[in-house]
């Protein structure tokens, strides 16, 4: 995988993060979102975490929000790892 390809992985982490951070008190459900989402479903396996990650950002019940979305966030971290995309520093 070259560089250009980890910036992106790197960058669609970061953006998905900072959605875990601002879940608890907004919805999430941005077009910054949508594309991380979007970069990040080759490097990953199973869809699931993804589309679980989408459906979250845009729920309206503040707590069941942050939890759909934090538990979705460590499935994509997951995937990511499983095939080599991405590593912890």
């Amino acid at each position: 995988m070259g560089r250009h390809e980890r910036v992106i992985i790197e960058l669609a982490v970061a953006v998905l993060r900072q959605g875990v951070t601002r879940c608890g008190e907004e919805r999430v459900d941005t077009h910054a979102v949508r594309l991380a989402l979007r970069c990040l479903l080759p490097h990953c396996r199973e869809r699931w975490p993804l589309v679980s990650y989408w459906e979250g950002a845009g729920g309206e019940h503040e707590l069941g929000r942050a939890q759909t979305v934090t538990a979705a966030f460590n499935g994509i971290v997951r995937q990511l790892r499983l095939s080599g995309a991405w590593e912890d520093a």
